[in-house]
Formats: C-alpha cells, sequence, structure tokens
C-alpha cells in the first residue's frame, strides 16, 4: 500500500499548529477531511484487513480507533481547541474503553511515531503485568529480546521506577523489567516519512514486532485480574 499521507497533510497540520483556532479550522473544515482525515481512514480500512494475520484481537475501525481533532480543555489549563496530529490506536476488543495494551500510529508536524504497549495502565492492570513477568520471566525476556521486536523498535522504554516495586526481591531475574510503570516499543520518523513510499511496511514491520509484547500484556491483565475478581468473589460468597 501507498501511503495515503501528502504534502498537503503534513502543510494542514503545520499551518494548524499556527493557527490553533475554532474559527480557522471551521472555515477550512473541507480541507482537513479530505487531506487529513480521509487519508487516516483509509489506512485504517487496510490496516483492519492486515492485523488479523498477526493481532487478530485488536481494532481497527475509524469509529474506535480515531482519535478526534477536538481537545478536551475542561480540567486543563492549555486551552487550545484542536490537535495538532492526526492519531489512531488499536485496542484489545477483549476490554472496555481505555483498558488494556494496543497499537498506536500518530502523524504530527515534526515527526511519525508508531508503535504501542500501555501508557497509563491502572494499578490493577500494572499488578497485573508485574505478576505475569515475576512468574514468567523468561518468557517475557523472550518477547521484548526477538529479533522482530529489536528490529522494530531497539529496546523497551517506558518510564521506570528507581527500585524493584514493594513485594518483590530487589535481585530479582526480572528486576529491570519490574521497575516499569509503562511498557511501550515505539520508533520515530521524521514527519516526511509519513509521505514515503516505505510509510506501511514500515508501520506493519514495527506493528508485527511488538504485536508480541502487545498480546503478554494484554493475556497477564485478563487472566490475573480475572482471578483477583474471583477471589474476591469467592471471599464476599
Amino acid at each position: 500500500m501507498a501511503s495515503p499521507f501528502t504534502r498537503k497533510t503534513l502543510a494542514f497540520l503545520r499551518a494548524l499548529k499556527r493557527n490553533n483556532d475554532r474559527e480557522w479550522f471551521r472555515a477550512r473544515k473541507d480541507d482537513y477531511e479530505e487531506h487529513v482525515r480521509t487519508p487516516m481512514v483509509a489506512l485504517l480500512q487496510q490496516l483492519a484487513r492486515d492485523l488479523p494475520a498477526f493481532a487478530p484481537d485488536l481494532v481497527s475501525d475509524p469509529r474506535v480507533s480515531l482519535f478526534r481533532i477536538y481537545r478536551d480543555t475542561r480540567f486543563s489549563s492549555d486551552k487550545r481547541p484542536l490537535k495538532t496530529n492526526v492519531a489512531a490506536h488499536f485496542p484489545s476488543r477483549k476490554f472496555s474503553k481505555g483498558e488494556g495494551a494496543g497499537l498506536y500510529v500518530e502523524v504530527a508536524p515534526q515527526w511519525v511515531w508508531m508503535g504501542g504497549g500501555i501508557y497509563m495502565p491502572s494499578s490493577d492492570e500494572l499488578n497485573a503485568i508485574r505478576a505475569a513477568i515475576a512468574d514468567d520471566h523468561q518468557r517475557f525476556r523472550r518477547v521484548v529480546t526477538a529479533p522482530a521486536f529489536r528490529r522494530a523498535v531497539g529496546e523497551l522504554s517506558g518510564e521506570r521506577l528507581t527500585r524493584v516495586p514493594r513485594g518483590y526481591l530487589k535481585d530479582h531475574p526480572a528486576a529491570e523489567y519490574l521497575r516499569h510503570r509503562q511498557f511501550i516499543g515505539g520508533r520515530e520518523f521524521s514527519a516526511d516519512f509519513a509521505m514515503s513510499p516505505r510509510f506501511y511496511s514500515q508501520l506493519l514491520t514495527v506493528f508485527r514486532g511488538i504485536a508480541p509484547l502487545v498480546g503478554f500484556l494484554n493475556h497477564a491483565i485478563v487472566t490475573r485480574t480475572n482471578d483477583t475478581r474471583e477471589f474476591l468473589r469467592s471471599l464476599a460468597g
């Protein structure tokens, strides 16, 4: 698939960054639809055909995946009304909105970012992931050191604690991974890469490379949070 994004995509996003104003945007809404939103929808449609081969539980649907252009400024000191990127996420159909790990792609005025994992896990999700890593650290290490993962995104990234979290030995074999508060793999490119003939093939390479990480995280969350709920129900019953 050739990249659906063009110079007009980047030109619009850069102009929007300089003119982050509802009136300005409203007057150019047709340009946004043609050069920004429609190309992203085309990308999602193609991914809907390709994701099932290596990530069958992830959703690629504009109604679910495509982020709105309007920012939620209700609780933010930054009152700029519009996002200056076009982005989509690919969550697992096993979870409610906002839960679980998934994939993500973003085209912004200065960069392209593609990758995935889990960025803001709830305390329950984080506890479940850490427990799964502690119990099966060899498998987790294989996931994040696999050649496909290395080629796609290099190393596991994300915020980490300075110490191993409470409840785990400081010399645990998976100590370096248990310290993570986020579990992310990704690649950043220059904005012009959005127009490259290699854009889509690179996106698939990255997504394929980190799909096993997403699968590990989601399996951990599903199985261990369900086990905890069943245990609490047994106590209550």
